[in-house]
């Protein structure tokens, strides 16, 4: 009996010993856009509103490149700043204002679409990182049909 309540709490050190070292090398799960925010402070939070947030480019031929730009206004009290920008796709990139907006301040989020190798309707994301009250991750659409090549 006592061989059997020692193996018992043996295999029981052992299982949690493994779960712990399954914990450490487990990696801080993304939010739903895919961007982190490790320790937002609080006390810095401002906000945002988005002039362009869903944008509609039209038509354009395959193998182009299409800029796209999308406007926001610092509505808060305290400077804002765009922590990251992450594109949904390789095709896609956009690059974060350099300064923090102060308040009242606007600036735009520029990113360009490579349309090479891409046909039919298609469906982007730009995902950005802000330091706003309620909501940090934000998400930006655009939508371009890209003709295919005679």
């Amino acid at each position: 009996m006592r061989l059997v309540l020692f193996l018992a709490v043996a295999i029981s050190a052992a299982a949690c010993n493994n779960q712990a070292d399954a914990n450490a090398n487990v990696k801080t799960a993304p939010t739903q856009t895919g961007l982190v925010n490790s320790s937002p402070d609080s006390a810095n939070f401002t906000s945002i509103q988005w002039i362009e947030q869903t944008r509609d480019y039209g038509k354009m031929n395959e193998g182009q490149k299409l800029e796209v730009k999308f406007r926001f206004k610092n509505t808060g009290n305290k400077p804002l700043v765009i922590e990251s920008v992450r594109a949904s796709c390789g095709c896609t990139a956009a690059e974060p204002p350099k300064e923090p907006i102060a308040p009242g301040g606007e600036g735009e989020i520029v990113g360009s679409f490579d349309s090479n190798g891409k046909t039919g309707l298609q469906h982007k994301s730009i995902y950005v990182l802000t330091n706003t009250k309620g909501v940090q991750n934000h998400e930006l659409v655009f939508n371009v049909d890209v003709i295919k090549k005679q």
